[in-house]
């Protein structure tokens, strides 16, 4: 297993609080089918949509084998999703995990209209929704997990940081879309424009446009800063990857940056990797798993 966790220091001045290293080989059991299946409550698909501010959110929930309650993954994709990860969730259902993938408010044929403030509210709306039908798909309410790709990332450590319960949260090559707004579209108006011209061009996120983006980003420059999400995730647990290759968000700018300042914050319990990959990790699928993997063996919730 190749993998870069860096678990001490980032720099000599930063010292990183309650970090523990992830259990070794925890994810061999993903590697392999169930060797008995529980016939009474069997690895399941189910098909599902749950509400989210009056709209309709169209999902899937990957159910383990067992009875359970099983710890559950909330997995959220990037923008606009064409990435799924879904070989992830196939993995951690054989390691014991629900996992429920589902599209934001306006995406891929959910209702509503799709824009960053809705896909926060989603992820909310998702924790929600796992809560109130915790008996009926078997998920153990004491241990949601959030994990996001992209996006996907900027929505899991939005929606951790608002969700007092959730204290374990992986961000894949998470983008900072604050920093994004203050130091790219604000300061280069031609990557604005080309920015906002393919966002005209993605038909499967209802009610978004190249406009609305552009003003979006400007009105929540601020809110919408990972950096300064740190103190809000106090008392969590953070794995935070990044693809060596990446060239849509460089780990030099925003993974760098972001593990300096979560390490800096008193009682963030932090891991952090580079990994071979592109933004994508095209090439580093199994490596992705298995860093994830470990890290969610390894983080249990807060008492």
């Amino acid at each position: 297993m190749k993998m870069k966790l860096i678990l001490a220091l980032l720099l000599t001045s930063f010292v990183l609080t309650g970090c523990a290293t992830p259990a070794a080989n925890s994810s061999s059991v993903a590697d392999r089918d169930p060797l008995q299946i529980d016939t009474a409550h069997p690895p399941a698909l189910a098909a599902l949509n749950f509400d989210s501010y009056g709209d309709r959110i169209n999902g899937i929930l990957y159910q383990a084998n067992g009875a359970g309650p099983h710890p559950t993954v909330i997995l959220l994709h990037g923008y606009p999703g064409n990435e799924k990860n879904l070989d992830l969730a196939q993995s951690l259902r054989r390691a014991g995990y629900n996992v429920l993938f589902f599209h934001y408010r306006g995406a891929w044929g959910s209702s509503g209209e799709f824009s960053l403030t809705h896909v926060i509210e989603d992820v909310g709306s998702a924790a929600d929704f796992l809560r109130k039908n915790a008996n009926e798909y078997r998920v153990d309410q004491d241990r949601l997990l959030i994990i996001g790709h992209s996006m996907g990332g900027f929505a899991a450590l939005q929606g951790a940081a608002r969700d007092e319960a959730i204290t374990c949260v992986a961000a894949i090559a998470p983008a900072d879309v604050g920093l994004i707004a203050a130091r790219f579209l604000e300061a280069d108006a031609e990557l604005a424009q080309r920015s906002a011209a393919r966002a005209d061009t993605l038909t499967m996120l209802n009610g978004w446009s190249g406009e609305k983006m552009i003003a979006e980003r400007q009105a929540n420059r601020d809110a919408f800063s990972l950096i300064d999400l740190a103190p809000n995730l106090a008392g969590k647990s953070v794995l935070l990857i990044a693809g060596d290759r990446d060239s849509v968000l460089a780990p030099d700018i925003f993974h760098t940056p972001l593990v300096a300042a979560y390490a800096n914050q008193p009682n963030i319990t932090l891991a952090h990797a580079v990994i071979p990959g592109d933004h994508a990790f095209s090439w580093s699928r199994f490596e992705l798993t298995d860093t994830v993997l470990d890290w969610a063996q390894s983080c249990k919730p807060t008492p």
